[in-house]
């Protein structure tokens, strides 16, 4: 394997699994004795963890719902991914930018020319190697969401808004068809492993 490192990110709409299987992606790259580092967002550093908690809990604007992603992930760049890279780590995290087109594109209706703005100002061209897209449809992620934890804000949306995640995200791989895998998340844990151990492979 190569000494240089990768930046991978898994994504997808809220039930989709992704959690469980990140897990296990992780543990296999670590047991090919690879330095991994596993975080996530919005969070990954202290101030994106307190950004977090505002983001996900708090009412607040679309607009600055946007800009505190951002923010928080112009922080996890600098502080924690572009160093890890540089050391020949490889970087896993769960969500990246492509969740805010998804989320705040997507499911607020927040124009995507004024995303790309922010995108290209905080990111300057950054971007995963790899994205994992965890593809489900919105009536199954509801009803796993339905025998989680307390939900979140984001969790508590209606349908329609899941669906526009949805689309958005697939939209999104369309037009990046270079760096997305889609994973089949409908499928039983075993069979989305097996569409993950033929990635992990391809590595």
């Amino acid at each position: 394997m190569s000494n240089k490192g990768r930046f991978i990110t898994f994504e997808g709409v809220d039930g989709a699994g992704k959690s469980t299987h990140l897990a296990w992606f992780v543990e296999a790259l670590r047991q090919r004795g690879i330095e991994v580092v596993l975080t996530r967002e919005p969070g990954g550093t202290p101030l994106g963890e307190q950004l977090r908690e505002l983001v996900l809990h708090q009412p607040m604007h679309m607009d600055t719902e946007a800009m505190l992603m951002f923010a928080g992930r112009v922080e996890h760049i600098e502080q924690v991914i572009k160093p890890a890279l540089e050391r020949g780590a490889w970087v896993v995290s769960d969500r990246f930018s492509d969740a805010s087109f998804a989320y705040q594109g997507g499911g607020r209706g927040m124009d995507i020319t004024r995303l790309s703005a922010l995108e290209d100002w905080a990111c300057r061209g950054f971007q995963p190697e790899l994205t994992l897209l965890f593809d489900l449809p919105v009536e199954v992620a509801k009803l796993r969401l339905a025998d989680a934890r307390e939900p979140d804000k984001f969790e508590r949306e209606q349908s329609g808004f899941f669906q526009r995640v949805r689309d958005a995200y697939l939209q999104r791989a369309r037009q990046q068809p270079q760096r997305f895998a889609i994973i089949d998340a409908a499928q039983s844990q075993e069979q989305v492993r097996a569409q993950l151990k033929a990635v992990f492979d391809q590595l």
